[in-house]
């Protein structure tokens, strides 16, 4: 039996964790797989019906689970800058909770959807990228405050920290093809010297991995120039955020891209698309990203790598056949909503069962 924690969240979330739990039961029962679900309360959601965003109840199931599906946090009733308590409250404690402190982002540039990109087509050729972000230290996490006319965000790393996201970088780079890029900024920041010290004391552990450095500002700028040169890249927290962000535009659309944050405990899933408050509740919301996030879970916490391989030929196959919500459409194809979508790609699984 696997236990699985369900927290929609906020904006768009429910509606697409609600479809992507619909693929999942349609694997679940043709690899015969014991998932147990059980919904919880964070961010906005929870703030409203508890006053936290990260409540106990939620804490207590979460501590008795296999892995967590979260949906997306982040609700504009809480966006100024004078509000004490805010829905990512709840999203960078659970993280914290977990103890998740690998942050895996997979960028696929689906050849379905080259069009989507605003990067000429030669520039996306073979782009199948991997980045690994540090998730609980640096500035989100270390000492901060604001006193009048004057805010602090400390960027704090242990060598504990450091070394144990370089090692999975080097462990998934040895899984793809060999290459590992770090990202810093050691040219003027301390934390990036002790980064990329311990980077190379770690790459002797692993001669069959290529390891390159490379400073965020230029890795940014490489991301654009020739994205297709890079397999993993592994940095910390805040750089990790930002190049996310920037490389989706190589898929196309944030509403493609899956996430999974691994630690000791458990795993937390989650697409890397934020809450999209302006398209809640109009079956607008690409739910592809939160549908790939299971996958992830399927193949990283249910060891059903056969049941991820399904859901991602589904996708694969739907769009070939053209259809496309909102954030992907292109002329000649199909715009459909949140649901049909999901329906698209259940009817592919079904068919191959």
């Amino acid at each position: 039996m696997i236990k699985l924690v369900v927290l929609p969240g906020d904006g768009i979330g429910p509606e697409v964790t609600e479809q992507a739990l619909e693929i999942l039961n349609v694997v679940a029962e043709k690899y015969d797989l014991n998932i147990v679900k059980e919904k919880g309360l964070l961010g906005g959601a929870a703030i409203r019906e508890s006053g936290e965003p990260f409540p106990q109840a939620t804490r207590n199931l979460v501590a008795a689970s296999d892995a967590v599906f979260l949906g997306a946090v982040g609700d504009p009733q809480f966006d100024h800058p004078e509000s004490k308590v805010r829905p990512e409250m709840g999203l960078l404690a659970l993280r914290k909770f977990l103890g998740v402190y690998a942050n895996l982002r997979p960028v696929k540039c689906w050849p379905q959807l080259i069009e989507q990109s605003p990067f000429k087509k030669e520039r996306l050729k073979g782009v199948d990228l991997l980045i690994v972000r540090e998730l609980t230290g640096g500035a989100y996490f270390g000492a901060k405050g604001r006193k009048k006319d004057f805010a602090y965000d400390t960027i704090e790393y242990s060598d504990v920290e450091i070394r144990r996201i370089v090692k999975a970088g080097f462990k998934l780079a040895q899984k793809r093809r060999k290459k590992l890029t770090s990202v810093d900024k050691a040219n003027v920041m301390e934390t990036s010297r002790l980064w990329r010290k311990i980077v190379l004391e770690e790459a002797a552990a692993y001669p069959d991995v290529v390891l390159n450095h490379l400073y965020v500002d230029n890795c940014a700028m490489q991301l654009c120039l020739n994205p297709g040169q890079f397999d993993v890249l592994v940095t910390e927290n805040t750089f990790g955020d930002i190049l996310s962000d920037q490389a989706s535009v190589l898929g196309g659309s944030l509403g493609m891209l899956p996430s999974a944050s691994l630690g000791d405990g458990p795993a937390l899933y989650e697409p890397v698309h934020g809450s999209a408050p302006d398209l809640a509740g109009q079956d607008k919301a690409n739910p592809l990203a939160a549908i790939l996030s299971l996958a992830m879970f399927l193949e990283m916490t249910a060891n059903c790598p056969a049941g991820a391989r399904d859901i991602e030929n589904a996708v694969e196959n739907v769009l070939d056949q053209g259809w496309r919500t909102a954030d992907i459409y292109e002329n000649g194809c199909f715009c459909v909503g949140t649901r049909l979508m999901t329906e698209k790609i259940k009817e592919v699984l079904l068919k191959s069962r």
